[in-house]
């Protein structure tokens, strides 16, 4: 019995990388005639509650954060995914855990990510995310290096 790969993850952090990773996740779904589901993982405000920062604050800038980025992946689902089975999601939590909780509870054969997120200040520890993903995915994992 050979591999399928009929659902593909396509894990993005709306850098700059995501519109290239949306093309490689394109050529996949195509080529493999499989679906996608495009999941952003907003980071978790949990260790803010250690610096004595009302509950009710950060609750409040959770809904902000999964608001906003629902509206970005709505964008972005729209402008990349043109003609494609094509569906996004966002999630809050550790992005590894998530990652490969949705993988599982969708059933996907593949996870694509990137490498490497932003830079500089905003830059998110992407790389270590991709490498946890990659040490514990029972599938196959594509990672990708942005130009």
């Amino acid at each position: 019995m050979s591999p399928q790969v009929k659902t593909i993850l396509l894990a993005v952090d709306f850098s700059e990388a995501a519109q290239y990773l949306a093309e490689y996740a394109t050529l996949f779904a195509r080529g493999l005639d499989a679906r996608l589901l495009v999941l952003y993982v907003s980071p978790s405000m949990n260790r803010y509650a250690s610096l004595y920062v009302p509950t009710e604050n950060i609750k409040a800038l959770v809904e902000q954060i999964l608001e906003g980025a629902n509206r970005v992946m709505g964008e972005f689902m729209a402008e990349r995914f043109v003609g494609v089975a094509a569906e996004g999601r966002v999630e809050y939590g550790y992005a590894p855990e998530k990652i490969l909780e949705t993988a599982r509870k969708v059933a996907a054969d593949m996870i694509i990510m990137g490498t490497h997120g932003r830079r500089g200040v905003e830059r998110i520890p992407f790389g270590s995310v991709a490498e946890k993903v990659v040490k514990t995915a029972r599938i196959p994992v594509l990672t990708v290096r942005p130009a």
